[in-house]
């Protein structure tokens, strides 16, 4: 047994949900400088590089299908980026995670089938409520904008996760996730060069550019790396259970980070959350690991 072999399988996983957590928190401090679109640009475009280069992938030989599908995963890619970083304007992370989580959750109780599935999503649905404070705050107080690009974000994320699987079915290691970056980072480009239009090419400057190569290491390539030395040994239960604290991971990234707080009654709201994604992708999950959020 190697030393990869040797650890632990969910440590990887685990280890990739502190990553993409941990590397979102400073997207947030970005966005106000760069816009939503431009730190988008800024983490895809370096990540596609770095992955193109790790990666070396293979651009022949491939049929029309499986490039259709890498057309498919990265225009899912770019615009779950996107309604995510822009949501980042106008709720805490822990916020924005929690809603977005709502996309692969779904569409995990769709796969399943499973009767006590749409009940998970129901107190999933109630978590939202109470975390993203509709039933406390007067409607013209709430931040509608921040709560719809959340949800727009779970539903690119869903779609995400049907051609992540296809994908990885069709290309070996990262030579899927490479060019579908590429394909991502071109839909997101024009908006891009529209924020920088609007906040000046000054804000680009050497700290912008290096937290840029923070973000994309550990919110893309590091992941994926971790991606791959989890799925040698495919565990559905413990990957859906570890994956489920996505939302909890981003409120204590956004706490230590950037010193976001939640009130008592949003992280209320964040448990029933995570314990309806436990009950879905964890407890009992039969699904290959493919059609798990990653």
């Amino acid at each position: 047994m190697s030393r990869v072999d040797a650890v632990p399988a969910p440590v990887p996983v685990l280890a990739g949900v502190l990553s993409v957590q941990f590397g979102g928190a400073p997207a947030a401090t970005l966005v106000p400088e760069i816009g939503a679109a431009g730190s988008v640009v800024l983490r895809l475009g370096i990540a596609t590089v770095l992955l193109v280069a790790i990666a070396r992938p293979r651009w022949r030989g491939h049929s029309r299908r499986d490039l259709g599908t890498i057309l498919c995963f990265g225009l899912a890619m770019g615009l779950m980026n996107f309604a995510f970083y822009g949501s980042l304007g106008h709720l805490p992370i822990g916020v924005a995670v929690t809603i977005e989580f709502v996309g692969p959750l779904t569409l995990a109780a769709v796969l399943s089938r499973r009767p006590r599935d749409p009940v998970a999503v129901g107190a999933a649905a109630i978590g939202v409520l109470l975390i993203s404070r509709a039933l406390s705050l007067p409607p013209d107080q709430l931040e509608g904008t921040g709560i719809l690009l959340a949800l727009a974000a779970g539903a690119c994320w869903a779609a995400y996760i049907i051609f992540s699987g296809r994908t990885g079915a069709a290309f070996p290691r990262l030579e899927g996730p490479a060019p579908a970056m590429v394909v991502a980072t071109v839909v997101v480009l024009p908006f891009g060069l529209w924020d920088v239009a609007r906040h000046g090419t000054a804000a680009w400057d050497a700290e912008v550019l290096l937290k840029g190569v923070g973000i994309a290491v550990l919110s893309s390539v590091l992941p994926y790396s971790l991606e791959l030395l989890a799925l040698r040994r495919p565990a559905p239960a413990v990957f859906g259970i570890l994956l489920s604290l996505e939302p909890a991971v981003a409120a204590l990234a956004g706490l230590v980070v950037l010193g976001q707080r939640l009130s008592p009654v949003q992280l209320l709201g964040m448990v029933l959350v995570v314990l309806a994604s436990v009950l879905v992708l964890g407890l009992g999950a039969r699904r290959p690991r493919a059609e798990l959020p990653v």
